[in-house]
């Protein structure tokens, strides 16, 4: 019998939420009574996958996020509430720097993604167990085009090639640690997910496995209203 690969999470809380137009981050506005973040934590912390989680939040959410998520709702798998960053690949590095130095593979996931499941966690799993990198994603249904900075048309990509980025994010940990402390300033320009490190820096091919089309990420009030429906389910 294989032994059990560690498997550590790193959940990115740390967004002010100026893109939403609320006062309060969109991880921590309400659904059904709780957080949003408090969604995504509990699947990770009832799956036997996972065996650690480190929560990246801001200076002002720190005592929010450990007495009214992590001990009021008895999260024993969270070993690490640490201070994010400006930029978001700021606050992965951070929570990356805290995980058991130990850990196999690393989970990376948004914590305005709530609707993160079982299946999610263990279709990444079979995948990095794989090839050391696994990248949620969903095939496009809709025709993609490609401009210049006019909005002229340059190419259009064959749609079938072409898939919409979520997370969970997995990686060997040794891999990404790596890339991140390889990061140059350049390196930072226009990143937008931590695939995008692997490509950058390293000689390894990132590899994608099929997410949910209701594992959506909290960027509008119309999301939060379709997670409230999903969710009441």
């Amino acid at each position: 019998m294989d032994e059990k690969k560690f498997c550590s999470a790193v959940v990115v809380a740390a967004g002010k939420g100026t893109r939403f137009g609320s006062d309060i981050p969109k991880q921590f506005l309400e659904i059904g009574g709780k957080p949003v973040l408090y969604y995504s934590l509990k699947a990770l912390c009832d799956s036997d996958i996972i065996d650690e989680i480190i929560i990246v939040t801001s200076e002002e959410w720190i005592d929010f996020v450990t007495e009214e998520i992590v001990r009021k709702y008895e999260m024993e798998k969270v070993q690490a509430i640490v201070l994010g960053g400006d930029e978001r690949y700021d606050s992965v590095f951070a929570g990356l720097m805290s995980v058991d130095i130990s850990a196999d593979y690393v989970y990376i996931h948004d914590g305005a993604r709530p609707m993160l499941t079982e299946d999610i966690l263990r279709r990444g799993f079979e995948t990095v167990s794989k090839y050391g990198t696994a990248v949620a994603a969903i095939p496009s249904s809709d025709t993609v085009k490609i401009t210049d900075e006019d909005m002229t048309v340059t190419s259009t990509p064959d749609r079938n090639s072409v898939w919409r980025i979520q997370t969970p994010q997995i990686f060997e940990y040794d891999m990404i640690i790596k890339a991140y402390f390889s990061l140059t300033d350049e390196d930072k320009k226009g990143l937008t997910d931590d695939a995008m490190i692997i490509e950058r820096k390293t000689d390894n091919p990132v590899h994608l496995f099929i997410g949910s089309e209701d594992n959506i990420k909290i960027t509008s009030p119309g999301d939060l209203e379709i997670a409230k429906q999903k969710l009441s389910k």
